[in-house]
C-alpha cells in the first residue's frame, strides 16, 4: 500500500481552555496520556494564523492540538509524534506516490481490466487516467513505509487544511494501532479502504461538526464544539491538469462515500470497540461495505474461469494476471455508461454521501476478469473474459439483459448473433465484439476485436 489518501518566529500555545469545554488542565501530566500531545491538551487555544502561511512553531502547534483532539474522539492514544510535511500541488504531480516498477506487460494488461469495465477505452492509457485522477484531486496523504504524514497545499505559501490533517492523523493513528493489510484484488483493496478510509473519514466528519457548532455550542450528536484554525481559502491550485475520468473516479472514490456509513454502523452495533474489532475481521468486498448489514456474514463466492483461449491467444504472464472488479466495479460499469439511475449523488445511509445502489450490480455475489492478448507490440490484439456470479438466477438475467442494453443504446452495439448473445460495436474507444452468455447465476463476457476472433479467446462450452 503506498499511501493512504485524503480526497480533497511564532509564540508558542498557551495553556488557556478555550471557551465552552466541559473540562480544563492548569499544568501538564508527568506521562502521556489520552487528548495531550507534545506538551498541548485537546482544548487549550493556540495562537495560528494561515493567512501568511505556517511557519515551524504554528504547524508544531496546529498537528498537536489536532492529535490530542484525534484521541478525545477516536479514543485511542497515539504512541509516538507523526511529522507533517507541506508542499505544493505542482511538487506533489512530480512525486510518484503510486509509482514503483512494474513487470513487463503489466501496462497493456491494466488497459484491458479498466476496457472491460467500459470506462477507458483504447484510445486511452490507464495509467495516465489515474495521474490526472489522483494529480488534481489528493489534498493529502499518509505513508505506512516513512510513518509521515504529507499535506498538498493549493496556496503559495505553505497552509494546512484541518480536514485534512485530521483524517490523515487517523490513518497514522490506525497503523500504530492496527496496521496495513495487503490484498491480491482491487475489489479487496476497496473493502478495506471502506473501513480506513471511513473510519478516518467519519472521524474527520466528527472533527468539523465541532468545529463548526463553535466553543459553548453542540453538535447535533451532542458534542462540545471546539475553537478551530480557520480553514484555508481554496484558490484554485487543484486545477490545470487533464480532465478527470468520472468512471474511474467513481470506482475509487466508493470507500470515501460509504465507509464513513459502514463505519457508523459498526458504532451503532458495539460503540468503538466494534470499529476496533472490525481491523481483525476486515470486509473482504465493496459488497459489505455498500449494503453494511451484509458484514461479516455475506462474504463473496470464488468464480474462476477455465483457459479455453486457442494457440494464439494467452493470458499474461504475470504474478497476478485475473482482477475482481466486485460491486462497486460493477456500478462504475453501467453508472458511467449512464446505465445506471439517477440516485447516485444523494448518500442512501446515514454518513453516506453517494449511493452505490443499482439494479444491475445488486445481487453481485463473485467475479473473475481475465485479459487476454495474441502478439507482441503494436501488433498485438487484445481480449477478455469476465466471469460474473449473482445472487440468484434472476438477477443473473437482469444483469444479462442490462448489460445487452447498455452496450446498444450507450455505444452502439450492433447483434451478430442473437441466440449466441454476440454483439459488435462498430466505431468509438470500445469498437471489439462481445459475447454474452448465461449459465444459471453466472454471466460469461468474452471480448475480442472481431466476432471470429472470440472462439479464440474463448471457446464457449459444448
Amino acid at each position: 500500500m503506498a499511501a493512504m489518501l485524503a480526497l480533497a518566529g511564532c509564540s508558542a500555545p498557551t495553556a488557556t481552555p478555550s471557551p465552552g469545554d466541559d473540562w480544563s488542565y492548569p499544568e501538564d501530566p508527568p506521562s502521556d496520556r489520552l487528548g495531550w500531545e507534545a506538551g498541548v491538551w485537546w482544548n487549550e487555544s493556540i495562537d495560528v494564523n494561515q493567512s501568511d502561511g505556517l511557519d515551524a512553531a504554528e504547524r508544531e502547534a496546529l498537528v498537536a492540538r489536532t492529535m490530542a483532539r484525534i484521541e478525545r474522539i477516536r479514543g485511542l492514544e497515539f504512541s509516538e509524534r507523526v511529522p507533517v510535511e507541506v508542499i505544493s500541488r505542482a511538487e506533489y504531480r512530480e512525486r510518484s506516490v503510486f509509482g514503483g516498477d512494474r513487470p513487463d506487460g503489466y501496462g497493456a494488461w491494466h488497459n484491458q481490466v479498466w476496457e472491460a469495465a467500459l470506462i477507458v477505452g483504447e484510445d486511452r492509457d490507464v495509467a495516465r487516467e489515474f495521474d490526472a485522477l489522483y494529480g488534481g484531486s489528493v489534498q493529502g496523504y499518509y505513508t505506512p513505509s516513512e510513518d509521515r504524514i504529507v499535506v498538498v497545499s493549493d496556496a503559495d505559501e505553505p497552509r494546512i487544511d484541518r480536514a485534512t490533517l485530521a483524517h490523515e492523523l487517523v490513518h497514522a493513528l490506525q497503523d500504530q494501532h492496527f496496521g496495513f493489510v495487503g490484498t491480491r484484488t482491487r475489489d479487496a483493496g476497496l473493502a478495506h479502504n471502506g473501513l480506513t478510509e471511513g473510519d478516518a473519514r467519519y472521524v474527520e466528519t466528527r472533527y468539523l461538526d465541532r468545529c463548526a457548532a463553535g466553543p459553548g455550542n453542540e453538535t447535533e450528536t451532542g458534542a462540545v464544539g471546539w475553537a478551530c484554525v480557520p480553514r484555508p481559502e481554496r484558490t484554485g491550485g487543484g486545477g490545470g491538469g487533464e480532465p478527470v475520468n468520472q468512471g474511474l473516479f467513481t470506482y475509487v472514490y466508493q470507500p470515501y462515500a460509504d465507509g464513513p456509513a459502514f463505519v457508523h454502523r459498526l458504532r451503532e452495533r458495539g460503540g468503538w470497540d466494534a470499529v476496533n474489532d472490525a481491523y481483525d475481521d476486515r470486509p473482504v468486498s465493496t459488497e459489505q461495505t455498500i449494503h453494511p448489514e451484509r458484514y461479516p456474514d455475506d462474504r463473496p463466492e470464488e468464480v474462476t474461469v477455465s483457459d479455453r483461449s486457442g494457440e494464439r491467444w494467452s493470458r499474461f504472464d504475470l504474478d497476478r494476471s485475473t482482477e475482481r472488479l466486485g460491486e462497486a466495479g460493477l456500478f462504475a460499469t453501467f453508472w458511467y455508461n449512464d446505465y445506471a439511475g439517477e440516485d447516485y449523488r444523494a448518500g442512501d445511509l446515514p454518513y453516506s454521501t453517494r449511493n452505490y445502489t443499482a439494479g444491475p450490480s445488486d445481487g453481485w455475489a463473485g467475479d473473475r476478469l481475465v485479459p487476454y492478448r495474441r502478439g507482441d507490440g503494436e501488433h498485438a490484439a487484445y481480449g477478455y473474459v469476465w466471469a460474473i456470479r449473482f445472487d440468484s438466477v434472476a438477477e443473473a438475467v437482469e444483469f444479462r439483459r442490462s448489460y445487452r442494453a447498455m452496450l446498444q443504446l450507450r455505444l452502439g452495439a450492433r447483434v451478430v448473433d442473437r441466440e449466441a448473445g454476440v454483439y459488435r460495436v462498430p466505431d468509438g474507444p470500445f469498437a471489439d465484439a462481445f459475447r454474452i452468455e448465461r449459465d444459471g447465476r453466472t454471466v460469461v463476457i468474452t471480448n475480442a476485436p472481431t466476432a471470429s476472433a472470440l472462439d479464440g479467446v474463448r471457446e464457449p462450452p459444448g
